[in-house]
């Protein structure tokens, strides 16, 4: 429960911002700019979900490969100083492959879906010009 609480507060500043984010600059910049921030988000989240993909699958699988070699071999099998380096990555790309990439396409659709919501009130303001009348 402890932990749970302290999650929830951490993530109250991210999800401020992706939600924040496309209101505040369609309503202030118009939309065009909501269009680009939509685009440059869209392209970065991909990128970002497939590099913690695959990062996190290749420290699980380094993890696997090292248990799976005979003591006496180079990478020196399961228990050495080796195979306790790549229990430490593999506890860092569990999340990055389960958890972190996947969860990008949620704050995508998130982006996607508000600005569609407020489309109307992104066009209302000066015609989709934005509070500070941009073309």
């Amino acid at each position: 429960a402890i932990s749970t609480n302290a999650s929830l507060k951490e993530m109250v500043a991210p999800g401020a911002m992706v939600i924040f984010t496309p209101l505040l600059t369609g309503l202030l910049f118009g939309v065009n700019a909501v269009s680009g921030l939509l685009v440059g988000s869209l392209i970065s989240s991909i990128q970002l979900a497939i590099s913690m993909s695959n990062s996190g699958g290749a420290w699980d699988n380094a993890k696997k490969y090292i248990e799976k070699q005979p003591a006496g071999s180079e990478l020196e099998g399961k228990g050495s100083e080796i195979h306790k380096a790549a229990v430490v990555g593999d506890t860092v790309g569990d999340p990055f492959k389960d958890t972190s990439g996947p969860a990008l396409n949620i704050v995508m659709k998130l982006m996607a879906v508000l600005s569609l919501v407020f489309a109307d009130a992104f066009y209302a303001m000066n015609k989709g010009s934005g509070l500070f009348n941009l073309s």
